[in-house]
């Protein structure tokens, strides 16, 4: 598979696995051993709409933090553990809480984790000074959750990217227009609502997973801690491996990376 360095088909070929994959429910089956998705599929209609208006609402209040703050000028490597223990805090409140303290918890774990995945952007030659990089931030809840349709895909990931990809231009091109500021308080602009929406739609299905794990009755406080860890790491994990390949894009060319993605097969080492 020659056109990419052996050390850079390496990481592609690490990116492509996490990504073809994103299962977050494997992840609570294999280290709390819960079945998640026959949990999510008890979870009752008005539980079912709570977390798709909770996801809305989160995405939101994160949005807001990706086009004020995300630009700040630290440094240096990305911080996993320090976000990923806020996490662990605020899961620990809100599997006390249970399904009420979502409306509280999840704005706030959403936005650190956010935070972390800027980190990772950062750390992967991103700069976050643009609006654009900003919002491809957020992007990442997107690429982090499965759907159905994704197994008809030759690649889902670059499916979802290309599907996302005129929805952050739009939105990036509102900001610019407007102002940070005047954009922010416009929050049922097109642009910024069908962002957001089109992101809700995935990230609501681990946010599902998420919840049916914390309302286990054994769960509690504890079990809400390993919960949001597992949330933390897992869009960590995804976020590394996004802006792994647009790193490779940088440097080497979008077709050329994008073919040679195609081409990896899944079982490589």
């Amino acid at each position: 598979m020659a056109g990419l360095p052996r050390d850079d088909l390496d990481d592609l070929a690490r990116a492509k696995r996490t990504l073809e994959h994103p299962s977050l429910a494997i992840r609570f089956a294999a280290s709390m051993g819960l079945p998640i998705e026959a949990l999510v599929k008890r979870l009752p209609d008005g539980v079912q709409r709570g977390i798709a208006e909770g996801t809305r609402r989160a995405l939101t209040a994160s949005l807001q933090v990706a086009i004020r703050t995300l630009d700040s000028d630290r440094r240096g490597p990305a911080s996993n553990w320090l976000h990923r223990g806020v996490v662990m805090a605020t899961g620990a409140a809100g599997g006390a809480a249970g399904l009420a303290g979502l409306a509280i918890e999840l704005p706030v774990s959403t936005t650190l984790m956010l935070r972390s995945i800027a980190d990772l952007a950062r750390a992967e030659g991103e700069d976050l000074s643009s609006v654009a990089t900003r919002l491809e931030c957020l992007t990442v809840f997107a690429y982090g959750s499965p759907s159905p349709a994704d197994d008809a895909a030759d690649s889902a990931y670059f499916a979802m990217r290309t599907a996302l990809a005129r929805a952050v231009v739009q939105a990036a091109q509102h900001l610019s227009e407007r102002g940070v500021a005047e954009a922010v308080s416009e929050r049922a602009a097109p642009a910024l609502v069908q962002l957001v929406g089109r992101i809700a739609q995935r990230f609501s299905v681990s946010v599902a997973d998420k919840v049916a794990a914390q309302l286990v009755p054994v769960i509690g406080a504890v079990g809400g801690a390993a919960v949001n860890a597992l949330f933390m790491n897992h869009f960590q994990d995804v976020a590394k491996a996004h802006f792994t390949v647009r790193r490779l894009e940088r440097w080497h060319g979008s077709e050329s990376v994008r073919v040679t993605y195609e081409r990896i097969q899944d079982e490589r080492r």
